[in-house]
């Protein structure tokens, strides 16, 4: 029998699976989802896996196949971390939790908006480049987030603004059937720990009834834990060669 625990598992890495292939789309890169994984028809964008697993168990020998590894940055997302890739030339890159939180009404205590902030679900080119580059920090990754993501009926870039109009935070939700994820929680004064409470306040408003998911690891889990998220289970992401 699955446990709420698994079902929650599933359909965190479903879910993730549907805004990789979101954040491909913008990209100019099909995908294409199957009973055990979805994967990418060809290179996905920076810091995004090639095929992310939905089930437990999956075939090692068909995912591989579904990967093209003849370009340098081949990896994939073992959701349910089960699969041992390294015959095939891959390595462990990092681990993280899954991560829940639940919906607004069973929450213990609904997300207050943060005082000196507000929030919107961003709506154009410019705000989206806005918030990328307050996301980016100067990195020079900025480019990642492509107009093609406004046209995206399931994905809401969240931004949230000090009260001189700065992009202060921000985060990406992506809503599938049984919950919401959430990604890219960034704060640009205060880290994370800024950012969550006017994220969480958007995810209330926005999707009341929705379950919160995504994954986190190092300091970012422990943040997420303390507010209000409890770890599911392990992932793992492999690339490939060095």
């Amino acid at each position: 029998m699955t446990t709420s625990r698994e079902f929650l598992v599933r359909a965190a890495a479903r879910n993730n699976a549907e805004w990789c292939a979101a954040m491909c789309r913008a990209h100019g890169v099909a995908g294409a989802f199957g009973g055990e994984a979805w994967a990418a028809a060809g290179r996905a964008p920076l810091y995004y896996p090639d095929a992310v697993t939905l089930e437990p168990g999956a075939d090692p020998d068909a995912l591989v196949a579904r990967v093209g590894r003849g370009s340098p940055g081949a990896s994939v997302k073992d959701s349910f971390a089960d699969l041992d890739l390294t015959g095939a030339g891959f390595r462990v890159l990092f681990e993280a939790q899954w991560i829940h939180r639940p919906a607004g009404a069973a929450a213990l205590a609904r997300a207050p908006e943060p005082p000196g902030l507000t929030w919107d679900v961003v709506g154009d080119p410019e705000t989206l480049r806005a918030w990328a580059l307050a996301w980016d920090g100067g990195a020079g990754n900025a480019d990642l987030f492509r107009d093609g993501l406004l046209d995206d009926p399931e994905t809401f870039v969240i931004v949230g603004r000090s009260g001189d109009g700065r992009v202060v935070a921000g985060a990406v939700a992506g809503r599938s059937e049984h919950v919401v994820g959430v990604s890219n929680v960034f704060g640009r004064d205060g880290g994370p720990d800024a950012a969550w409470p006017l994220v969480l306040h958007a995810l209330d408003r926005l999707f009341p009834t929705l379950p919160v998911v995504g994954y986190e690891s190092g300091e970012d889990l422990q943040t997420a834990v303390r507010h209000g998220f409890e770890p599911l289970g392990p992932l793992r992401v492999w690339l490939h060669g060095g």
